[in-house]
């Protein structure tokens, strides 16, 4: 049965923005997505695709109408800058008679966009995911070409997250109960890159193998892309000392979604053509 509400995602044609349009559509409910070229958006007939910019409120009016719950995402979509449009953005989905938001962003930085909803009256949930499984597709063009995987630090342990998990727990707060909360989100299962090597492998039934990158080539490699030397002392923290947060796994998608969370083999399963 379809829902008589709409709910708008932002987003629509990114990393988790298409399988939470998917899986609310599955669900029955009515769909509509923001777009600046509604048509290359490539998304199901079904959805009601519309134009607009979330960093230019201008472009917004009329978006909201008849919506009543919203995804937004905390960056412009072009530059992956934070977006600073938060409070005109909040105060149109208000007026337009929006309840409910979610949001993926960071439980340690909240983004403006994060700020803005808080401080509204708004219901709303946000999403702090770990490291997402997709960054591994970095991976796939040197595993095609050569069947080997360059990286530094192949012990360092992370808990990365299937995105069709984090648009599973962002449909629950779209549309069920428990607002007001923060849900950190990880995978089943904490490993490393040479683990994560291994089960590319596994599962294409082929050798890769797994170079390991000294430290100077890894930060003369961060330098090269132009990382700033604060960043590069972070990152280098982070990979050498790695906080417990970012290889705990907790078990957040089953608590909120009912279903346990997707494995890194299953993920890699599904992109198995993107490696071969």
């Amino acid at each position: 049965m379809t829902s008589e509400h709409t709910i708008l995602v932002t987003g629509a044609t990114g990393t988790v923005g298409v399988h939470l349009v998917e899986q609310l559509l599955a669900a029955g409910h009515r769909v509509r997505a923001l777009s600046r070229e509604p048509q290359s958006a490539c998304l199901p007939e079904d959805v009601d695709v519309v134009r607009g910019d979330l960093g230019d409120v201008d472009s917004l009016v009329g978006v909201f109408d008849d919506v009543t719950a919203a995804h937004l995402i905390t960056f412009d979509g072009s530059e992956f800058e934070p977006l600073t449009t938060g409070p005109e953005i909040v105060a149109l989905a208000e007026k337009a008679g929006v309840r409910r938001m979610t949001v993926v962003g960071d439980d340690e930085e909240p983004s403006p966009m994060e700020v803005a909803i808080e401080a509204s009256g708004l219901e709303r949930v946000f999403l702090a995911p770990g490291e997402f499984m997709t960054d591994t597709l970095g991976w796939a063009a040197r595993i095609k070409a050569e069947g080997v995987v360059r990286e530094g630090f192949p012990d360092v342990p992370s808990s990365p997250v299937h995105e069709a998990d984090i648009a599973a727990v962002a449909v629950v707060g779209l549309t069920g109960a428990g607002h007001g909360r923060t849900h950190r989100i990880t995978g089943p299962e904490s490993l490393t890159p040479r683990q994560r090597v291994r089960i590319i492998a596994d599962v294409l039934g082929r050798e890769v193998d797994l170079v390991e990158l000294s430290r100077d080539d890894v930060v003369a490699g961060w330098r090269r892309r132009g990382y700033t030397e604060d960043a590069v002392k972070f990152l280098l923290r982070v990979r050498t000392d790695p906080p417990e947060a970012g290889y705990r796994v907790l078990p957040t998608v089953e608590e909120v979604t009912g279903v346990p969370a997707r494995t890194f083999a299953q993920w890699v399963r599904e992109h198995a053509e993107d490696f071969r």
